[in-house]
């Protein structure tokens, strides 16, 4: 509260300009530990599909594609658009790294998806159907941050068993 132009608190005490300081630092201290927590995602970002370097099984392999991670609270929101022989898929998700179901939208035999933070730059996503484990990807960012492996082991749209390694180029 001010009064006069000076802090004041409730009693009418001027506040120790100190202490005033000690608050400030605090509260800007936790704000930028928080965000530059979020900021040293190696993920976040937008990724290119490397498509030579790349290796779908069985097969046929995707076209193109193109992957945006975006920070969204303790977690990502995942866009993705991957042109594969039948056509787009457009896959759009917002979760935290804690292990929980979050709606997965665009995944065919999918409709939730749950993250785990493996290390600094590696985390696992795992895809379910009616609560039944059908997929699981592990995503692993370059130490130079420039490329990011992701490996998919489950079942395709068909029901058949996959095994993909998709390599990423990082676009920004």
């Amino acid at each position: 509260q001010l009064s006069g132009g000076l802090l004041t608190d409730r009693g009418g005490r001027r506040m120790p300009f100190l202490l005033l300081f000690a608050m400030l630092m605090l509260v800007a201290w936790v704000f930028i530990a928080h965000v530059s927590a979020q900021a040293t995602d190696p993920v976040i970002g937008t990724w290119t599909l490397n498509v030579a370097k790349s290796k779908f099984d069985p097969g046929p392999a995707a076209k193109s594609g193109t992957v945006t991670f975006m920070l969204a609270g303790e977690g990502v929101h995942v866009v993705a658009d991957i042109v594969g022989p039948e056509g787009t898929t457009h896959t759009d998700y917002t979760a935290s790294y804690d292990g929980k179901d979050y709606p997965l939208k665009g995944v065919p035999g999918a409709d939730t998806v749950s993250l785990k933070r493996i290390d600094a730059t590696s985390s696992q996503r795992t895809d379910k159907m009616g609560g039944k484990v059908v997929g699981t990807w592990t995503r692993k960012v370059a130490a130079d941050g420039k490329t990011m492996t992701v490996t998919y082991s489950g079942t395709d749209a068909k029901g058949q068993k996959a095994n993909n390694v998709m390599v990423f180029d990082r676009k920004s």
